[in-house]
């Protein structure tokens, strides 16, 4: 006999129903800042398999942890990864966040990677994690996987000029602006500068009826972005330990 699986509200559910929802960014291995998050009562992690290790290995014991909490886990997978993308969403990812989408075409493949025909080109099984190794009838499966949560990344100047196509992609449910590569993409002008790109591309995703994510480094910009309208906030857990690390060790003033 199987036990049964526990049901509760996807993160695509979730946004759809109007709730804004929070998490933090981290790299493998973080297993104690995911039980952390859980247990503080986050709404989700993002694993940072770009720009940090893509062991899935690692990534299993990491949604293990997630699950054993009630907190969902989205990952970063690399450019143009559709191998790395199946793996993830077999392993049980709620959803999957595609750096470097640049138009159109660039977000249909993200969307194709993420989905089983005919929204997309995943490869079919029910005998891995997300398929409860088997024992999910195929109908049942196919409908879980619909809501999984497609997420492009806006990172270049070019981008940012087809945001309204590529919030307007068939199956995108948020995009992220990376401020980063995009104040590299720009040659690190003046931080308005940036910062107008970024507000131009969330006017296109607002209007496309896209959630807009954002990344942030404290509480008051998550508060700012907020009242902004992005409803998917995610802390930079570097940022928010360094920061914390430093303060802690410069000395007090009697």
């Amino acid at each position: 006999m199987t036990v049964p699986r526990v049901q509760r509200r996807s993160l695509k559910r979730r946004l759809a129903e109007g709730d804004s929802l929070r998490g933090v960014l981290l790299r493998l291995p973080s297993e104690t800042l995911v039980e952390m998050a859980g247990v503080a009562g986050l709404d989700y992690v993002v694993i940072d398999c770009e720009h940090g290790s893509a062991d899935t290995a690692l990534l299993q014991q990491h949604i293990m942890a997630a699950e054993a909490h009630g907190i969902d886990v989205l990952v970063r997978v690399g450019t143009a990864e559709p191998t790395l993308a199946l793996r993830c969403l077999d392993l049980g990812a709620a959803g999957l966040i595609h750096p470097h989408v640049d138009g159109a075409e660039d977000a249909r493949r993200a969307v194709a990677a993420s989905h089983y025909p005919p929204w997309g080109e995943r490869g079919f099984a029910t005998y891995s994690r997300s398929g409860r190794f088997g024992t999910v009838p195929a109908a049942e499966h196919v409908a879980a996987s619909r809501q999984t949560l497609v997420i492009p990344m806006i990172e270049t100047q070019r981008a940012c000029a087809a945001a309204d196509e590529i919030a307007g992609t068939e199956g995108v449910d948020a995009v992220l602006v990376g401020p980063a590569d995009l104040a590299a993409d720009c040659g690190f002008p003046a931080p308005e500068a940036v910062n107008g790109l970024i507000r131009q591309a969330h006017r296109a995703i607002v209007e496309n009826g896209r959630t807009v994510m954002t990344i942030v480094p404290h509480l008051e910009a998550a508060r700012a972005a907020e009242e902004a309208g992005a409803r998917l906030i995610v802390f930079n857990m570097a940022q928010v330990l360094m920061d914390t690390f430093g303060a802690l060790a410069r000395p007090s003033r009697p």
